[in-house]
C-alpha cells in the first residue's frame, strides 16, 4: 500500500478580492504550514480532495473561481466559531486561513 504524503496549502484573505495562495508544499513543507498555523491560532480544515485542488494554484494567486464555494463555506464556518460577520477583517485587513 502506497503511503500518502502529507499536503498543505495556506490562504490568504482580506475580504476584498479572492482569497490568494500564500504558501503550499508536501511531506515535511506541509508540516512546517500546519505548525506555523498552529503558532499564530490559525484555523485548520482538512480537506484531502480541496487541499489537493488548491495546491495546483500558483503561489500568491487567487483561488479560481470554481472553488470559491467551497472556500467561502470554510471562511463562514471559521467567522462562526469565532463570533465574527464577514465584515469583520481583523489584523490589519487581513486573515490567514
Amino acid at each position: 500500500m502506497k503511503k500518502i504524503k502529507k499536503q498543505a496549502v495556506a490562504l490568504r484573505y482580506d475580504g476584498k478580492s479572492a482569497p490568494r495562495v500564500t504558501a503550499k508544499g508536501d511531506g515535511l513543507i506541509a508540516q512546517q504550514i500546519i505548525a506555523t498555523a498552529k503558532e499564530h491560532g490559525i484555523p485548520l480544515e482538512q480537506n484531502e480532495q480541496l487541499t489537493a485542488l488548491l495546491s495546483q494554484v500558483r503561489l500568491n494567486d487567487e483561488i479560481p473561481y470554481p472553488l470559491y464555494t467551497a472556500v467561502a463555506q470554510i471562511l463562514a464556518f471559521i467567522y462562526y466559531l469565532e463570533g465574527r460577520k464577514p465584515g469583520d477583517i481583523k489584523n490589519n485587513g487581513h486573515k490567514e486561513i
